[in-house]
């Protein structure tokens, strides 16, 4: 009686053992790919607008606690300078638009504003939150776009050709000319361009150009009235913001080096990463299933002990209690691996810096330098356009 309750209980723990630590999951991902759509129909190029695409926010306050562990924060403040320019790239091939900018700043004014929030990126998943809005004020809409991906998207081959999330970029390219197509004419295209010329003259001389837009209690801005196309403050409006267009197109060679050089450690990062996180989510399977059989394991045993009264059986009730301490002591090491997981996606993440050199600007008059991040300068360029504009015209 003794031998068969033992034999059973061992023979319980050996099976649970077997079940827990024999088996893997094979995950299998089929992804497919969406190519980015252009316009059949060719446009007036004075209903191409521009699109502004704002540097990503990180998403770190919007990270869980239980994935603070998992979340590399420098890792994600490069990726939200390296996704945008991915981004703005996708919408320039299609053609559909006319200049497309990453922008270091809420400060310019374009027909269209893209924002992105990253919620997920470990190599294995990405999710990004985008709103889109115009320059009246008006938002289009806000979606979450999702993909997972296999091993097959690292092949070098396959990371020659494009992004392992490109499909990311081009469905949001592709949402983007849907909406335009199905929501604006001619009409309201042309509007929208009025507004961005007229919000930046106003931002520059708002006594002068102030009155010719009106913004009601919702923030939607709409045009009051023209001013005419030979006024001479017009143009030397225009002339400012040719310059302003021509400093930011600048900044999108700092992006586009920030991004190719970024490019080969990153992608490095990410596929580690995503033989990271899968393991990380196995181990973290496998820690649960073990702390399950445990418990169940101990409850047994310790029933077995309460129930019978002879010493042989409350050994063979100990035996039980003793399986389920070593499944849960097991689930405790594999917990122990996860933490390591943890720590070297940390590890790989370190390489990863975001610096950028001073820019030199020669003016007809003087020579300037502007210091500090990308958006600093920005910043520091446009109150030089300002001080340019108010000598241009005597202070007015």
């Amino acid at each position: 009686m003794i031998r068969v309750m033992m034999r059973n209980t061992m023979t319980l723990f050996l099976v649970s053992v077997m079940a827990l630590t024999g088996c893997s999951t094979t995950s299998v991902k089929t992804t497919e790919f969406v190519p980015v759509v252009q316009n059949a129909t060719p446009q007036d190029e004075s209903l191409l607008m521009d699109v502004g695409v704002m540097v990503f926010d990180p998403g770190i306050d919007e990270v869980d606690r239980g994935d603070l562990d998992r979340t590399n924060f420098e890792i994600r403040r490069a990726e939200s300078r390296y996704a945008p320019y991915l981004m703005a790239d996708t919408l320039q091939r299609s053609a559909n638009w006319g200049a497309v900018r990453v922008l270091p700043s809420d400060n310019s004014v374009m027909d269209i504003f893209l924002e992105g929030q990253i919620l997920l990126s470990d190599g294995e998943g990405m999710i990004v939150k985008v709103t889109v809005t115009d320059s009246t004020g008006r938002e289009w809409y806000t979606r979450l776009y999702e993909e997972h991906i296999s091993q097959y998207s690292y092949d070098q081959t396959q990371r020659q050709l494009h992004d392992p999330f490109q499909v990311v970029y081009n469905t949001i390219a592709n949402d983007l000319l849907v909406y335009v197509q199905e929501n604006l004419d001619a009409q309201q295209i042309r509007n929208i361009r009025t507004v961005s010329e007229l919000k930046f003259a106003a931002d520059f001389a708002p006594d002068i150009f102030g009155s010719y837009v009106t913004t009601n209690d919702r923030g939607i801005t709409r045009v009051a009235r023209l001013p005419a196309e030979n006024d001479p403050s017009l143009r030397r409006i225009r002339d400012i913001r040719e310059r302003d267009n021509l400093f930011v197109d600048t900044v999108q060679d700092y992006y586009a080096t920030y991004t190719r050089e970024m490019r080969g450690p990153y992608d490095a990062w990410r596929e580690q990463s995503y033989h990271e996180t899968m393991a990380l989510d196995e181990a973290e399977r496998s820690a649960r299933r073990r702390f399950i059989a445990g418990a169940a394991a101990i409850v047994g045993g310790i029933a077995a002990v309460g129930s019978q009264s002879s010493a042989a059986a409350q050994t063979a009730g100990i035996v039980g209690v003793g399986a389920g301490a070593y499944l849960v002591r097991s689930g405790f090491d594999r917990t122990a691996e996860a933490r390591m997981h943890i720590a070297a996606l940390q590890e790989l993440g370190e390489s990863l810096q975001s610096e950028i050199a001073p820019k030199v600007i020669e003016l007809d008059d003087r020579t300037i330098m502007l210091t500090g991040t990308v958006e600093e300068q920005y910043d520091q360029w446009r109150d030089i356009l300002m001080e340019i504009y108010l000598t241009e015209t005597g202070g007015v």
